[in-house]
C-alpha cells in the first residue's frame, strides 16, 4: 500500500505518500517482476504525487500553500478526515493527442496527487477556508485561542 502514515522526525504532524522504490530503475510502477507493483500505486500517481506544499504557523492560524499550476479550483479537493487530517488532492489530465501532432518533449507531470497532514489539537477544523490564485492554493486553518489559566494568589498566614 502506498499510503503510509509516518512521523517525520522534524515534522511530527506529517502524513505523506511514500513509495520506498520510487526512483529505482526496477521500482514499483515499472512492471518489474522483481518488485511487483503495490496496490494503489502507479507511475501517473508517482509523477505528480509530490505536489509542493508549504506549511507555516502564525499566531492565529496554520497556513498551507500548495503549488498547483494549471489547475482550476474545481480540479482540486480540500477535505478534513477523522476531524484532524487535512487532505489536499486533485488531478491534472494529460493533454489530448491528435494524430497530426508530433511530440518532441513531454516534461510536465500529469496524474493524481494527494497530500495529507495531521493537524495539531489547537486546529479549528470547522472554520477552515481555502482560496486559489495564480496557481497557488491557500488553505487557512484557524487556531484555538489558548486561554491562560486563571491564577489566584493565596495569602499565607502565620
Amino acid at each position: 500500500m502506498s499510503l503510509i502514515r509516518r512521523s517525520n522526525v522534524f515534522d511530527p504532524f506529517s502524513v505523506d505518500l511514500w513509495d520506498p522504490f520510487q526512483g529505482f530503475p526496477l521500482g514499483s510502477g515499472s512492471g518489474s517482476s522483481l518488485f511487483p507493483s503495490f496496490v494503489g500505486t502507479n507511475s501517473e500517481m508517482a509523477a505528480f504525487a509530490g505536489a509542493r506544499i508549504d506549511w507555516k504557523e502564525t499566531p492565529e492560524a496554520h497556513v498551507f500553500k500548495a503549488d498547483v499550476p494549471g489547475l482550476k479550483k474545481e480540479e482540486v479537493k480540500v477535505e478534513v478526515e477523522d476531524s484532524n487530517v487535512l487532505q489536499i488532492s486533485g488531478e491534472r489530465n494529460k493533454e489530448q493527442e491528435e494524430k497530426t501532432d508530433t511530440w518532441h518533449r513531454v516534461e510536465r507531470s500529469s496524474g493524481r496527487f494527494l497530500r495529507r497532514f495531521r493537524l495539531p489539537d489547537n486546529a479549528k477544523t470547522e472554520q477552515i477556508s481555502a482560496s486559489m490564485e495564480n496557481g497557488v492554493l491557500t488553505v487557512t486553518v484557524p487556531k484555538e485561542v489558548v486561554k491562560k489559566p486563571d491564577v489566584k494568589s493565596i495569602q499565607i498566614s502565620g
